[in-house]
């Protein structure tokens, strides 16, 4: 009988090792999920006091001009420049009014072709403001030809 209770002994033991690896086994992957869950231990500190932040919208001025250009198109001031402004961009960029240059022919032809085919509006007494401001700050450019090849050293191909 004695066998036996030794055995039994022993196995209990073993029982009980085995429960407490199984133990440390499990703190372990539960310290590790929390871990995982929150890295800087935010829990521990303890509750921050509650801020509000409150958003204040910041108006823009929407007809800001820095160093002589309307920040919001990217014309230049001058004279006429809200009449532009009013009138062009409603339609387009203000990066095609600049990137077509005219002179004041051209430019009543093509509000005249606008007003004729894009439906645009009549212009009225604005008409000259308008043109007037489009040919002294978008005049037209003379492109030239490329600049002459200087400095080229040549050479002749053989068959």
């Amino acid at each position: 009988m004695e066998e036996n209770n030794t055995f039994q002994k022993q196995a209990k033991a073993i029982y009980r090792l085995m429960v407490g690896l199984f133990a440390i086994f499990g703190l372990m992957v539960a310290v590790i999920l929390f871990i995982m869950v929150d890295p800087d231990l935010t829990t521990f500190k303890g509750t921050p006091e509650q801020t509000t932040y409150v958003a204040v919208a910041e108006e823009d001025d929407y007809d800001k001009i820095e160093n002589g250009i309307h920040v919001r198109t990217g014309l230049k001031e001058a004279e006429g420049l809200m009449a532009v402004v009013n009138n062009c961009t409603n339609c387009h960029s203000a990066q095609l009014v600049i990137q077509n240059r005219m002179n004041r022919e051209r430019w009543k032809a093509t509000i005249l072709w606008m007003q004729e085919t894009q439906n645009l509006w009549d212009l009225g007494k604005n008409e000259d403001i308008i043109v007037d401001y489009l040919v002294s700050n978008y005049p037209p450019t003379k492109k030239g030809r490329r600049e002459v090849l200087s400095n080229i050293d040549w050479y002749v191909l053989e068959d």
